[in-house]
């Protein structure tokens, strides 16, 4: 059952216990969107150059994965790691070709491993640190906050996308 309340529900720092509620709210409704997709829904592409639901999920997966690095180890991908998120990150013709066939189950349980390991580290982390501010290579100031922030951003854009993409798939039956 989704909560739509905004509280902390684990033992988080306060700021911090609001961040984690308001993740896994999203990522609740998401669930709730696609539970029931079957892999051709999941691989259904609008047109030749659009990205199908499997590939926005796991691109959910991989802008939080990429979150986690700069925010938890002060760093950027490695190659190890881009290599193995590449197509996600990037979607379109590249994850066009390497992601299908993938059941829901999948999809939800690579969500899961990224975001399991979101909610463990936020455990020992506090308030003051979501305000730590930071430079993006190019001199933009930024602060833990705002990643965090941008990671459910970036999901309810895609579930949105996910959205209407069902509608499509709806209307083509």
């Amino acid at each position: 059952m989704i909560d739509y309340r905004i509280k902390n529900h684990g033992d988080f720092s306060p700021k911090i216990g609001e961040l984690a509620s308001m993740l896994e709210h999203t990522r609740a409704v998401t669930l709730d969107e696609i539970r029931d997709l079957t892999e051709e829904e999941l691989d259904y592409l609008v047109d030749e150059g659009s990205n199908s639901i499997g590939s926005l999920l796991l691109h959910i997966a991989s802008i939080e994965f990429v979150h986690q690095i700069i925010a938890f180890e002060n760093r950027d991908i490695n190659e190890l790691e881009l290599k193995r998120w590449k197509s996600a990150l990037e979607l379109g013709q590249g994850a066009r070709e390497a992601i299908h066939k993938n059941s829901v189950n999948y999809y939800i349980d690579e969500m899961s491993k990224v975001r399991e390991k979101t909610m463990k580290k936020f455990k020992d982390l506090n308030d003051e640190w979501l305000f730590q501010e930071k430079q993006w290579g190019n001199g933009v100031a930024y602060n833990h906050y705002y990643l965090w922030f941008h990671v459910f951003e970036d999901e309810i854009n895609h579930r949105g996308q996910i959205r209407t993409i069902k509608r499509m798939l709806q209307n083509n039956r």
